[in-house]
């Protein structure tokens, strides 16, 4: 989907510019007439080479690479103070969910604590439109990726709740096919090595996106002129990974798809055997774009949401991972944190 006439001529910052998906958005934005591309990301290598693609794009908008942290505050301030951008695309986010509960002190920082400076500052800097990436993990989450990724939602409803002049919308993703921490890239390699391809339960299923497709429902969350809040897109029924896994081996060779074997390793800590897009709590309503559900009865932040991001700050800054799981616990009653989680916390427990 080509990026639509709302961007002409208007300066479009988009934070994880380099990564999976953000980088898919970026290609879509430089087939547009805005005024100026603002790529923001932490990976001096993904900054890079998305650079040099939109180089070779014949006229794309002017674009300038900011290799930096969404954290940093005096950047984010110096960078809308310069460049004023009218949208924010959010994709800068840590997601992968086994590798996050190794780093929950990383998770919380880049996905709560830097996206509610984002929202502060683009609040400050009258942004028309910020636009984040969310997840289904979010929803009762068992991972301190979904817990952080929750406390962001509830961010940027806190600035909707306290009178911003910008709207700003989360959009929860399914599985997005073939980005970074997706099984499909693995099992890929793993039948190009003749396997055996590990999948973690037999029962494990998950709702599934293209890529393309996942680009085309950020760009119409933008369109929406009036919608602010949590969106989730219409999906189908979610998909077994053994199915995935099989339909990937016959794929890549079918004489071999009995000679390549699916190994059940069991669930990491932080996983779920199935994903869910809203609570049992939440419903749903329909939106001016057929591919778009508005999330309704969602859980608003406390009152006491912005004193409790600065004490979760302070505590990622002192990194006290038990001031961190208070908070994220008082943010998001729902988070259920994994043994593996609990333990780090006591390591001596029996």
């Amino acid at each position: 989907m080509p990026a639509q006439p709302f961007h002409e001529a208007k300066n479009i910052l988009v934070t994880g510019a380099g990564g999976y998906i953000g980088s898919a958005l970026v290609r879509s934005l430089a087939t547009s007439s805005a005024g100026q591309l603002i790529l923001l990301d932490n990976s001096e290598r993904n900054l890079y080479q998305i650079e040099l693609e939109l180089a070779a794009i014949p006229n794309c908008p002017p674009h300038l690479p900011i290799l930096g942290d969404l954290c940093d505050s005096a950047l984010l301030e110096d960078l809308l103070e310069k460049n004023r951008p009218e949208f924010v695309y959010h994709a800068a986010a840590l997601k992968h969910v086994p590798l996050m509960e190794k780093n929950p002190i990383a998770a919380v920082r880049t996905n709560a604590i830097g996206t509610h400076k984002l929202a502060e500052y683009v609040s400050r800097y009258s942004v028309n439109k910020l636009i984040m990436i969310s997840t289904d993990k979010a929803v009762n989450p068992l991972s301190i990726m979904g817990a952080s990724k929750r406390i962001a939602e509830l961010a940027l409803l806190h600035s909707n709740n306290s009178g911003t002049k910008t709207r700003m919308k989360s959009l929860r993703l399914a599985n997005v096919w073939g980005s970074t921490g997706s099984v499909v890239p693995l099992f890929q390699q793993q039948i190009l090595q003749e396997g055996p391809v590990t999948i973690t339960h037999q029962g494990a299923s998950r709702y599934f996106l293209n890529l393309s497709e996942t680009v085309d429902l950020i760009l119409a969350l933008a369109s929406l002129d009036d919608a602010e809040g949590v969106f989730v897109p219409k999906v189908g029924e979610p998909v077994k990974i053994t199915e995935v896994a099989r339909k990937l081996i016959e794929t890549a060779d079918p004489s071999a798809s009995k000679a390549i074997p699916i190994v059940f390793t069991g669930l990491r800590p932080g996983e779920k055997l199935t994903e869910e897009l809203i609570s049992v709590a939440e419903t749903v309503e329909a939106t001016p774009d057929s591919r778009l559900l508005r999330v309704l009865n969602v859980r608003t932040p406390p009152p006491d949401f912005g004193a409790q991001m600065r004490k979760l700050a302070e505590a990622v800054n002192q990194h006290d991972l038990a001031a961190v799981f208070e908070t994220c616990s008082r943010l998001v009653p729902e988070y259920r944190p994994s043994e593996y989680l609990l333990g780090s916390l006591h390591p001596f427990r029996a």
